[in-house]
């Protein structure tokens, strides 16, 4: 591995609710699956993999904090940082946070800022582009990457490079930063050559924005640079000072830093843009994840039990049974275990209404899914009725849940596979597989795995209140209060 010349700064921090019912506020798309065995924050990193890298910093959202480090140990990465925002900022607040906190020990090194949660097809050429653009970051240029237009849309911002720039892959300048355009003046701008897609993807020295946001935004460094010396590092997380971080103005870096740099040349920070031709999608919608992913004879794209019957250009997944679609023409049909989505694929930006409206209604499948993560494994509601509730529990080797108890229910437990050690009030016991115990309503309990595969049992609950907040928690050893 050649030495390294540049950190990541993987930005994973947002909820994609237009990917709903798969992401969900506390398990977002960034952290799914999407096109593949591993997740899109998983594959963000594999695509860096050969370019000359330091430890990786993912500035993640505090609420899926567990479950996004357990997909970075799945890496089998030697370090990391996981950045904690205790509130979304948007992206320029969390780039400000990662460059503070990867120059703190005096250091000044290139960084590659890259959304979690985009689609890479070709990931060989684009680490060719990054190196492409390292020099000039190196030398104190703002690079960016604009993708390679291959049809006119108006869901994107764009990038223009100046009249007469004949240039192919190297780095270009930049003349301007250009909002959404309807559909006429993407047309244009495709026909035209000048204009790229902008990706939000951005390569620049820790020092060279810092610089840039003191000038454009002094407030939200001040802010910034207090909730990153306020930090507490535990080992696992750094996790920024809550009050501090929250003074800061929400911005993206686009319209923070980016959209000013080419109208001020008196700050001596000159903005680049490197062609990305490789495959890109932000997979911001279900339409978006269907241009995506390979289709099949009728333009169909599938995962899951899918059957069709005269249908064509749809996608549809189902999770967890079969789907039949007849006579559907460009839909999108998202099973999941607990909420189906049915739409035409050209009104799929409208999902994030939906969601408000389930949120607004206090509907938990605007949050959660069926099955919930926790940093000792997982746990899948099964069934649950009038004073019942059946989970399917998994916990994995060498964890621990925490020492609790409930004042509305009661837990039969019963060991489908591993073993189980079981503190119940004063005693300690070792279940094997078929073995199960009771917990009386109020006793004191604890649940772990002390074997070397995963643990899985069954939990029956009863009781008059079967809420995830009927929890006390006295000791637990991921610093959890509720």
């Amino acid at each position: 591995m050649p030495e390294a010349r540049l950190i990541p700064v993987i930005l994973s921090g947002g909820s994609g609710t237009r990917l709903w019912p798969v992401s969900r506020e506390k398990h977002p798309k960034q952290l799914q699956p999407l096109l593949g065995g591993e997740s899109l924050l998983q594959d963000t990193q594999r695509r860096l993999e050969g370019l000359p890298l330091g430890a990786p910093i993912v500035v993640s959202n505090q609420e899926y904090r567990f479950i996004t480090a357990e997909q970075l140990r799945e890496l089998g990465l030697p370090d990391w940082t996981l950045l904690q925002e205790p509130d979304g900022r948007n992206t320029a607040p969390a780039l400000t946070a990662a460059a503070l906190y990867a120059s703190r020990d005096g250091a000044d090194p290139v960084l590659l800022a890259t959304p979690a949660d985009h689609h890479v097809r070709d990931a060989a050429a684009f680490r060719l582009a990054v190196l492409r653009g390292l020099t000039e970051a190196e030398a104190g240029a703002v690079v960016t990457f604009g993708i390679v237009p291959d049809r006119p849309e108006t869901g994107y911002g764009y990038i223009e490079v100046p009249s007469g720039d004949t240039a192919t892959d190297a780095p270009r300048a930049i003349s301007a930063f250009r909002e959404k355009p309807d559909a006429a003046t993407a047309a244009a701008y495709v026909t035209g050559g000048r204009h790229f897609w902008n990706s939000g993807i951005f390569l620049l020295r820790a020092s060279v924005w810092l610089k840039a946001i003191s000038h454009f935004a002094p407030a939200m460094l001040a802010a910034c640079q207090n909730a990153v010396s306020r930090a507490k590092d535990d080992g696992d997380f750094v996790r920024l000072d809550a009050e501090a971080f929250a003074a800061s103005p929400a911005d993206s870096i686009d319209y923070a830093v980016m959209e000013k740099l080419p109208a001020t040349p008196q700050l001596g920070i000159s903005a680049k843009v490197v062609p990305l031709d490789v495959g890109w999608s932000d997979v911001g919608a279900w339409d978006a994840l269907w241009q995506a992913i390979s289709h099949d004879g009728e333009g169909n794209a599938v995962t899951g039990d899918v059957w069709f019957e005269d249908s064509t250009g749809n996608l549809v997944m189902a999770e967890h049974r079969l789907v039949a679609c007849i006579g559907c023409e460009d839909m999108v049909v998202v099973e999941t275990a607990d909420a189906v989505l049915v739409a035409p694929k050209q009104r799929t930006q409208e999902v994030k209404t939906i969601v408000g409206r389930l949120k607004a209604a206090g509907r938990s499948e605007a949050e959660l899914h069926r099955k919930v993560h926790r940093p000792w494994g997982w746990y899948d509601s099964i069934d649950s009725g009038e004073r019942f509730q059946v989970k399917r529990i998994v916990v994995r080797p060498g964890a621990t849940l925490s020492l609790q108890m409930h004042h509305h229910r009661a837990e039969h437990w019963v060991v489908v596979r591993g073993t189980a050690k079981v503190t119940r009030g004063e005693e300690v016991i070792l279940l094997g597989e078929n073995q199960s115990t009771y917990i009386p309503l109020g006793v004191t309990h604890r649940l772990e795995n002390p074997g070397q595969i995963p643990l899985e049992i069954i939990e029956v609950q009863s009781g008059s209140y079967l809420g995830e907040d009927d929890i006390v928690r006295f000791e637990d050893h991921y610093g959890r209060k509720t």
